[in-house]
């Protein structure tokens, strides 16, 4: 594990201590009995929802509460950090066990997404509020410049709806599987619309999965 191509390419020092349980997935603790990045991810999910909202409180004063919100969501939702943690190549310096490793756990958005929430609190609690915004404002931020990103990623299930139900097509329905032990189920969502699959998402709660899935089929529709 490069650590030092991980911090040149975040720009802040974090304790490597530290920085190796953030990038430490539970199926690593679980095969070498070590701690995870869980109890990280918490403390990073908590800074990153205070910073992100100072930041479209301040930049969207026209703005009223509902629609600050789901702007937030939007720019905190699992896609979008997982798009984050993919600029950053954090995927190549997790920590995974070998089920993981063998169905591209690397490359999974709940994963990614909560690898980059570890490390912002591993950096939060190595140097304070300053280090997690530096972070924040380098990765995060910047898919604020993205409107249809943004757009997409705050309410992707009623998008797809509303752009089937201008196509004239069925609506909407979801297929639920899940998989793995109790403490780490990750659910699979398929999206159709009446016999056709729009597309698949995956999640570690079922609606993760459905709107992961929404997501992966309006990106699919887009390029047909």
């Amino acid at each position: 594990m490069n650590l030092d191509e991980l911090i040149k390419t975040l720009g802040i020092e974090i304790d490597p201590e530290l920085l190796t349980l953030a990038l430490t997935h539970s199926s690593y603790g679980y095969e070498h009995n070590t701690p995870d990045y869980e109890r990280l991810e918490f403390l990073g999910d908590s800074v990153l929802g205070y910073l992100v909202a100072s930041f479209v409180f301040e930049q969207h004063p026209e703005l009223q509460e509902g629609e600050l919100t789901k702007l937030k969501n939007a720019v905190v939702s699992g896609q979008a950090l997982a798009a984050a943690a993919n600029r950053m190549d954090l995927g190549s310096h997790l920590r995974i066990g070998k089920g993981e490793e063998q169905t591209d756990g690397r490359k999974k958005v709940n994963i990614l997404a909560d690898a980059f929430e570890s490390v912002l609190g591993a950096a939060f609690l190595s140097n304070g509020l300053d280090a997690a915004k530096h972070i924040v404002e380098k990765f995060i931020f910047p898919l604020l410049d993205d409107p249809d990103a943004v757009r997409e990623a705050s309410d992707p299930k009623t998008s797809l709806v509303e752009i089937l139900a201008r196509l004239g097509r069925e609506d909407v329905t979801y297929m639920i599987s899940g998989a793995g032990p109790e403490h780490e189920r990750i659910y699979t969502a398929k999206c159709h619309s009446g016999d056709e699959l729009l597309g698949v998402g995956t999640g570690k709660t079922k609606k993760s999965a459905e709107t992961d899935a929404a997501i992966n089929s309006l990106r699919a529709m887009q390029k047909n």
